[in-house]
């Protein structure tokens, strides 16, 4: 199907300045009729009045879905179980949005009669992928229209060109000094003043975290319960995934923990500087490695840890709808079945530490570990086990020495 063809369009819209033109745009140039589509996964904007602007900008329709729930029930807790970390520090939290953004914007689009989606990505960046392969994984059958891949406006200031030229109602002005995007797991800043990797971020950017500086001086031990890797629970109380989330961020953020500036390789082959708040991310991922390193087997956590950034690297690259992901999903969910129990993490200026874990499942023996007892465990029989460690390393050295190679342990 040519993008000419299509008769209505699915778009993902935020009723930003980039969204609102292309609903226009899909409207004047390809000719066809738009239902807008805005997804809840925590921005913390007002999304009440979207129906009414995107009408008043040619829409047919608007669907807005609360996605925080699953959100963080099915994509963002499956992450802290697999202990996804994007080279080293990025906590995936765009990432891990933009499938359950895709998979329901797919459903609306069957739901009004679309035969084609549209996003606002540009063409530099991650979110063009991971849309659209979310899109051919979901929907193969639709059209997909990448208005910033396609069209001849190529700045901001364009952009608000067209919309006075159009008479589309927008609050942006010509100057943005970066690029923002919050949801219920993090909060983002890319791009503008911040592609100088030497410039320090501005204090006063931050919306999650409190300047550590000016956190309190007194520390926060805060608890959180886990039931087969899943977070359940924030000092004793159960609470649903979207509002656990929540309050950790609450809590966390207000010591200024979770923020990381980085740079990044982006899938489409350059690097990208990045300044990301993950506040409850970051104690999530404490606290459940805490409780696995009481009730993981050890071979099983580092075949986990062997997983590990394959997983990010899925998440990153979008694709979350794939039969390798559906694979690795599996062999987590299969390591976690005793990872239930308790990690008390400590909050104070910025930085967080566990203090305590415990759990039903523990496979921890006091006994077995103290300097003070043997227990059931006979220390003559590490001689043994010693000796047939080293095997390997003596007949390597023994070759060496008739070799004359001189080895490779250094001296």
């Amino acid at each position: 199907m040519s993008p000419r063809a299509v008769k209505r369009v699915c778009l993902a819209y935020s009723g930003g300045l980039d969204t609102s033109v292309i609903l226009r745009w899909l409207i004047e140039v390809i000719g066809c009729e738009v239902v807008a589509y805005a997804a809840d996964v925590g921005q913390e904007e007002e999304l009440s009045g979207l129906p009414e602007k995107a009408r008043a900008t040619g829409a047919v329709d608007c669907v807005v879905r609360d996605l925080r729930e699953e959100f963080a029930r099915d994509y963002v807790f499956p992450a802290i179980q697999a202990a996804a970390v994007y080279e080293g520090h990025y906590l995936l939290g765009t990432a891990l949005a933009r499938p359950v953004i895709a998979r329901h914007q797919i459903e609306v689009a069957r739901e009004t009669g679309c035969d084609a989606v549209a996003h606002g990505a540009t063409g530099k960046g991650n979110d063009q992928v991971r849309f659209e392969l979310a899109y051919r994984a979901l929907a193969p059958e639709l059209e997909v229209i990448a208005p910033w891949r396609e069209w001849d406006l190529v700045s901001r200031s364009d952009c608000l060109a067209y919309a006075e030229r159009h008479g589309i109602p927008v609050t942006a002005t010509a100057e943005k000094p970066y690029s923002i995007d919050r949801n219920l797991l993090h909060c983002s800043y890319e791009g503008g003043i911040l592609e100088d990797p030497w410039r320090r971020p501005d204090p006063s950017m931050f919306l999650l975290t409190r300047n550590p500086e000016e956190a309190p001086s007194t520390p926060l031990e805060v608890v959180v319960g886990f039931e087969a890797g899943v977070p359940v629970s924030v000092d004793g109380e159960r609470l649903a995934p979207h509002h656990l989330l929540a309050r950790l961020n609450h809590l966390a953020g207000a010591h200024g923990v979770g923020r990381v500036d980085i740079v990044e390789n982006r899938f489409v082959g350059m690097k990208s500087r990045g300044v990301y708040e993950t506040p409850g991310g970051t104690v999530l991922h404490l606290a459940h490695r805490a409780v696995e390193s009481l009730t993981l087997d050890r071979e099983v956590m580092h075949e986990r840890d062997r997983l590990a950034p394959r997983f990010a690297e899925l998440v990153y690259n979008g694709f979350w709808f794939s039969p390798e992901m559906d694979f690795l999903r599996a062999a987590i969910a299969q390591s976690q079945r005793f990872v239930t129990g308790e990690a008390r993490v400590e909050l104070y200026k910025g930085a967080a530490r566990v203090t305590g874990r415990r759990s039903p499942c523990s496979l921890y023996a006091e006994d077995l570990s103290s300097f003070e007892a043997a227990g059931d465990y006979d220390p003559r029989d590490a001689t043994g086990f010693i000796r047939l460690q080293a095997l390997r390393l003596r007949l390597a050295r023994l070759r060496d020495s008739r070799t004359g190679s001189g080895g490779g342990t250094g001296g």
